[in-house]
């Protein structure tokens, strides 16, 4: 049965940070492409940042220079650092592990999601 558990989301001020973990089991982790999503109200869910399983890191403009994602394979954990925090940044955000299995097969799965809230 495959896991991924979030943790870390709160209520945070402006300019604040939060430290988001994702915590996988039931994957061989290290061979998963690691996203963080996130989802306002009223909103499509949208990409925040992934980390491929080669290391590769992307992220979507708007986090740029505020956010880090990492992973620790031996932890099977994904991490998102969020420093200065934006109200906009309020959201649910959600832990993504996607892999590609050829050209037309693949495999994607969701953790429960974690709240973040930022005050301004």
């Amino acid at each position: 049965q495959v896991q991924l558990v979030e943790s870390g989301g709160g209520l945070v001020q402006a300019g604040g940070s939060l430290r988001l973990s994702c915590a996988a089991s039931g994957i061989i982790f290290s061979i998963y492409d690691m996203g963080w999503y996130r989802q306002a109200p009223g909103n499509q869910r949208e990409l925040v940042a992934v980390i491929s399983s080669g290391g590769s890191i992307n992220y979507a403009d708007s986090v740029k220079g505020r956010f880090i994602i990492s992973r620790d394979n031996a932890k099977n954990t994904v991490y998102l650092q969020m420093n200065s925090l934006k109200s906009e940044d309020t959201a649910a955000y959600y832990c993504n592990a996607h892999r590609q299995f050829g050209s037309s097969w693949s495999r994607d799965y969701w953790g429960q999601g974690t709240q973040v809230t930022v005050s301004s």
